[in-house]
């Protein structure tokens, strides 16, 4: 993976915040991207519907900072996948050349966040999408630990199995947000998830920055979260059941095989050999399992999701 150099870059930055209800914690984290250090950003901004004070708090902080840009979208609720894909193409309009960054509302930036991120995508070769590591933080930023390390490199068929680039300490350079404001999501995905998907799936890069660039809110309305133990996950999954998962995967592979002009020549195979793994028998199961890379962070995870694909 790419190392992350000393100096940034120059590009500016869009910021993508989507709320709905999340006035207890936004002041924290606005303050928090007041405090970014040396880079040249814009605050874009949805909110989805919200009955308490976020409008008033962010409407209060773009008139102080005065670069911010609210977005209005379709009326009602979308929820949070549908917002940030929202964002990502009105900020992709106005500022072409930005890199973009996501922004969840209830988190708190280390000041260096966005500097760190330019300098990870700073090498302008092909689409790239930076993501670092959390420090997991409770309702009053209290440390709990930090977020656990990549232990299986990335790749696309890995990418299919499990999302690993945190919403929350994503940013894109311009290239892959073109291949997004392109693309058609699935339904059941998540913005992040999506992301990672179509940059892996063109052949990009994933920069992963080992140390951590955000305090990630562990609270009762998290939206995901972030993983729990082993062996609280393992156990959550097996009463879940496979049809949640094996859903997301087969959305997944159906929409990026409608979308051909996404995939490089070895991402079109390897999801030739899932889609006939998916809808044909034992044999293309097996086969389509024994695809390089096609694995989860642990060795449980991935018992369990061989274990789902043979099943279902």
């Amino acid at each position: 993976m790419p190392e992350l150099t000393t100096v940034a870059s120059g590009r500016p930055v869009a910021v993508l915040l989507a709320t709905f209800n999340g006035g207890r914690f936004l002041p924290e984290q606005l303050d928090s991207l007041a405090a970014q250090r040396g880079v040249d950003w814009t605050l874009f901004w949805r909110d989805d519907g919200s009955s308490d004070d976020t409008v008033a708090i962010v409407t209060a902080f773009i008139a102080r900072i005065g670069h911010g840009v609210r977005v209005d979208g379709p009326a009602g609720r979308i929820g949070p996948t549908e917002s940030f894909l929202l964002l990502l193409s009105h900020a992709a309009h106005a500022m072409p050349d930005a890199v973009m960054a996501f922004a969840d509302q209830d988190d708190v930036w280390l000041e260096d966040k966005l500097t760190r991120g330019l300098r990870g995508l700073r090498d302008p070769v092909g689409p790239a999408i930076y993501c670092s590591r959390q420090i997991l933080v409770g309702e009053s930023l209290q440390v709990l630990r930090p977020s656990a390390p990549l232990r299986e490199p990335p790749g696309f068929a890995a990418a299919l199995t499990q999302n690993i680039a945190t919403g929350c300490t994503v940013m894109l350079n311009p290239a892959a947000v073109a291949l997004l404001v392109g693309s058609r999501a699935p339904s059941a995905t998540l913005h992040d998830w999506w992301c990672y998907l179509v940059v892996m799936a063109a052949g990009g890069r994933l920069v992963l920055d080992q140390e951590p660039s955000v305090l990630y809110r562990q609270h009762a309305a998290n939206m995901i979260g972030a993983p729990q133990s082993l062996s609280r996950r393992a156990t959550a999954a097996l009463l879940r059941g496979p049809d949640m998962f094996m859903n997301v995967l087969r959305g997944h592979v159906a929409a990026l095989l409608a979308q051909p002009a996404l995939l490089s020549s070895e991402s079109a195979s390897v999801l030739a050999i899932l889609q006939a793994g998916l809808h044909g028998g034992w044999a293309e199961r097996r086969r389509a399992l024994r695809l390089p890379g096609l694995c989860r962070q642990t060795a449980v995870e991935t018992a369990l999701f061989r274990w789902w694909f043979l099943i279902g």
